[in-house]
């Protein structure tokens, strides 16, 4: 009778040990599926082009240069019509981010600054020298980089930063989405984000 007894305590140990590693392996199965199905989510937005828009620009550019002195003057100019497109995007590939399979947590880190992109197209009209101020490479360097500098005041001046923020929102949402269905929590700045609202909060 004892022996029967001992028999069916080894039995019930094996059945609940291999129980126990099978579940154990089943779960940390889907801890790494669910890792790696946040980490293909975090590549499909690796490079996020959030907003576009378009500027133009009228420039007058003017030099003088004096020679011999104030006795005689040299004088150039140009009229410069700019159409420039522009974009915002995000390089998601840049984020930085930590996977806690234990803790069923994604931890952004930091997120990458908007890169803007400015593509001008210059038109030149009453361009206008004297023959001891001529134009030259160094004339035209100074307009781009003077027209850049006064686009990228427009552009900041305009909705196109908190558009692009509001997409980047969008995009990061859909990861939150993820995470929750998971039941997995998404952390950014040290703190669990719970909705949308609280990521454009940290964003701001």
């Amino acid at each position: 009778m004892k022996k029967v007894l001992v028999g069916a305590i080894i039995a019930l140990a094996s059945v609940l040990i291999y129980k126990s590693c099978t579940d154990d392996r089943q779960q940390k199965s889907i801890l790494e599926e669910n890792s790696m199905l946040i980490q293909q989510e975090l590549r499909n937005v690796s490079k996020l082009v959030v907003t576009e828009g378009h500027f133009a620009e009228v420039y007058n550019y003017k030099d003088s240069k004096e020679l011999f002195g104030p006795l005689i003057t040299a004088h150039k100019k140009a009229l410069v019509v700019v159409n420039a497109d522009v974009s915002i995007a995000y390089d998601m590939s840049k984020i930085s981010y930590e996977v806690d399979e234990e803790n069923k947590t994604l931890k952004i880190i930091q997120i990458p600054e908007p890169e803007i992109k400015i593509s001008p197209d210059f038109e030149y009209y009453d361009v206008t020298a004297d023959y001891l101020n001529p134009f030259n490479a160094k004339d035209y360097n100074a307009i781009k980089r003077n027209v850049n500098v006064s686009l990228m005041k427009k552009i900041e001046a305009s909705s196109l930063r908190s558009n692009a923020e509001n997409r980047l929102v969008s995009e990061l949402s859909r990861i939150l989405v993820l995470t929750n269905s998971m039941e997995w929590t998404l952390v950014y700045n040290n703190t669990p984000v719970e909705n949308a609202e609280q990521l454009e909060s940290f964003l701001e």
